[in-house]
């Protein structure tokens, strides 16, 4: 059975001598693995289709197993994005998020939507580290663990100095604080941003800079949230980390 399908690049694996097994995120079939045939060859018409973050229109094969390419248009290659290594490192954990947390085969337009958009983000000079930390919101609220920012998760107060508390799901007050040792201390400028981040879409994304500092605090907000719910060892973060130490 032929599907036509739009979709994007988030997983590419060399099978063979002249194949690739290329893991696509669909407008209409959710995530799914597909077979491109020579794809690894010079002269293949599916070498393009076939390469990380691209975004096509698919027409694949789909029998009981895994789907064959029938034929691809590529619409945008993003090609931007591959010739510069920033921007590939931090697309590169873009897709890997979907690809590692989107179940098989179940369709999510919202989902689809916003990863196109943090692409195009992405490759436009976007803060990437913002885009990043938004779509881990995402990720997070799909996964059932959205942190609870609006109140104290203890006692429910809504003003007041508060800290974070990735164990606790959320923000504590003065008052609770004490139930976490562990808990960050947030300015109520890091809050408002979380709390932003649990709200925009990808595709409204202005061109805001935030400073090195309010960066790092937001990194560790984040990192504190995603290694709390979700045990997954994320080998393009990893590549994030990396650069960064040694400034790349």
């Amino acid at each position: 059975m032929l599907n036509r399908t739009e979709g994007i690049v988030i997983r590419t694996m060399d099978y063979g001598e002249g194949h690739k097994i290329i893991s696509l995120f669909t407008r209409s079939m959710g995530k799914i693995s597909v077979m491109v045939r020579g794809a690894k060859k010079v002269k293949s018409r599916y070498s393009a289709i076939a390469q990380l973050f691209t975004h096509g229109d698919f027409v694949i094969y789909k029998g009981s197993q895994m789907g064959t390419l029938n034929h691809g248009e590529p619409i945008h290659s993003y090609q931007e994005i591959r010739e510069d290594l920033h921007k590939a490192a931090y697309a590169a954990y873009l897709v890997e998020l979907v690809e590692r947390m989107m179940p098989e085969a179940e369709p999510d337009l919202v989902m689809f939507e916003q990863l196109l958009a943090g692409l195009s983000a992405i490759a436009e000079g976007k803060d990437a580290m913002i885009v990043i930390h938004i779509m881990e919101m995402k990720i997070l609220a799909l996964s059932g663990y959205l942190p609870q920012l609006e109140q104290c998760v203890s006692c429910g107060r809504t003003s007041g100095d508060m800290v974070l508390s990735p164990s606790s799901g959320g923000i504590l007050c003065s008052a609770c604080k004490a139930k976490d040792h562990h808990a960050m201390p947030v300015s109520a400028k890091i809050l408002r941003l979380l709390r932003l981040f649990q709200r925009v879409d990808l595709r409204m994304l202005g061109t805001a800079e935030v400073k090195d500092e309010t960066k790092a605090v937001l990194k560790a907000a984040m990192r504190g949230f995603m290694d709390t719910y979700l045990d997954v060892r994320w080998k393009s973060r990893s590549f994030l980390d990396q650069m960064e130490k040694y400034k790349l």
